[in-house]
């Protein structure tokens, strides 16, 4: 499906009324929300950088949607689309988020200090553990709307923004940082130092060993994300970061400027959720040092391309063996009253295998991150208890959590 072209100024010969998309088919948040006045009010504005009304929604109108999964129909194409299309976007990002309010403010807490426990999820039941989230830089379109001189300069700012500065008389121009191998990133040291691998320049063994390691990223294949033009030019200018322990990753121009992972095997979150408020705020000092700043304002918190990601981003997530549980009639109203949601291993859309499913968060905004690991935490030890009481057939209804 390639990535229409919405920017054809020559729509605006032809009325609100002949230009309006077919929603009547379609099960997302942005077909609930925009009517044909709406549409009529934004079709000829844009963004300081061209991005329009057309160009937000075209992912929503590409792509109708599952009865049963709400998805979110659009995406920004920079930070002030958030702005220019309030209108539309206000009223999804409420409808997604729980009834989060325009003058609603988001707040963020990435001290591990706050996390109560974390570090006793029961290993036989939980296989590992995971969290991460997205990051954009100011100044730059986002993914769905960048050049490729913007998105080969996201990649060499964030080469060199894991880089220690040079003395002034060892510094050297903006490309020599952008080597072929990447070497040298050492400004991340100890338990954070590693490598980058850029996607055009990788061997066979290095890609088949990021595949085995679950860490790469491939061109996208889903209509969403091909609707929203996040495939263009693919692979020039993506890149996968990852730590000497494998633990802590950075991949760069994928769906967001960055997306950073801190994972490992076992139920330890509490260490996952340390290193991952480290490396990032490490990461943020970094680029600070160069004059660059991750975007963010009180109301959105973290800005990202996608909607339902914004305010913290984050996704705390474990592998967890409920093959008892995943049978009983209460296993959905538990997560709901959980705030959790369930996925297969395999991510998105794919099936549980062998009773292992993927348990996260459901919210991204108007939590904190430490609130959001903490429901992760809570929640999954509760589900191991129920498993455990299912497997000697006992009953979980004393069990049942109040909404969250």
């Amino acid at each position: 499906m390639p990535f229409g072209n919405t920017h054809n100024k020559m729509k605006m010969n032809y009325s609100a009324e002949q230009e309006f998309p077919d929603l009547s088919q379609h099960n997302n948040h942005m077909a609930k929300v925009l009517t044909p006045e709406m549409y009529a009010q934004l079709r000829d504005k844009e963004t300081p950088s061209g991005f329009t009304l057309d160009d937000t929604i075209q992912t929503g109108v590409d792509n109708p949607g599952h009865p049963f999964i709400m998805t979110v129909g659009c995406v920004a194409g920079d930070e002030e689309t958030y702005e220019v299309f309030r209108d539309l976007m206000d009223p999804i990002i409420e409808d997604r988020h729980g009834g989060y309010k325009p003058d609603d403010k988001h707040k963020t807490d990435l001290d591990p200090e706050n996390l109560q426990g974390g570090d006793d999820l029961d290993p036989n039941y939980v296989l590992s553990s995971r969290v991460r989230t997205g990051r954009s830089i100011r100044g730059f379109c986002l993914p769905p709307h960048c050049s490729r001189g913007e998105r080969r300069a996201i990649e060499d700012l964030a080469i060199q923004s894991m880089t220690p500065l040079p003395p002034i008389h060892l510094q050297r121009p903006l490309l020599v940082c952008a080597c072929d191998d990447f070497a040298g990133l050492d400004a991340l040291d100890g338990d954070l130092k590693g490598r980058y691998y850029a996607l055009k320049n990788m061997t066979e063994e290095e890609q088949q060993q990021l595949i085995d390691d679950h860490f790469l990223f491939d061109k996208p294949v889903s209509p969403l994300l091909l609707a929203s033009g996040m495939a263009r030019d693919w692979p020039d200018g993506r890149g996968i970061w990852h730590n000497d322990n494998k633990t802590f990753l950075v991949w760069v121009n994928e769906e967001d400027h960055l997306r950073v992972i801190s994972m490992q095997k076992g139920g330890n979150m509490r260490e996952v959720f340390t290193r991952f408020c480290t490396g990032l705020t490490k990461i943020e000092s970094l680029f600070k040092e160069r004059s660059h700043e991750f975007m963010w304002n009180e109301h959105l918190g973290y800005v990202l391309t996608c909607p339902s990601n914004l305010g913290t981003g984050l996704r705390a997530g474990v592998h967890v063996k409920l093959p008892n549980l995943s049978k009983n009639e209460l296993f959905g109203e538990v997560l709901k009253r959980l705030r959790l949601q369930k996925r297969g291993t395999g991510g998105v859309d794919t099936a549980a295998v062998g009773g292992v499913f993927d348990i996260s968060n459901a919210d991204r905004l108007g939590f904190s991150e430490v609130e959001l690991v903490q429901m992760v935490v809570d929640g999954v030890n509760l589900l191991v208890d129920m498993e455990k009481r299912l497997e000697a057939d006992e009953a979980i209804d004393d069990l049942m959590p109040e909404q969250k």
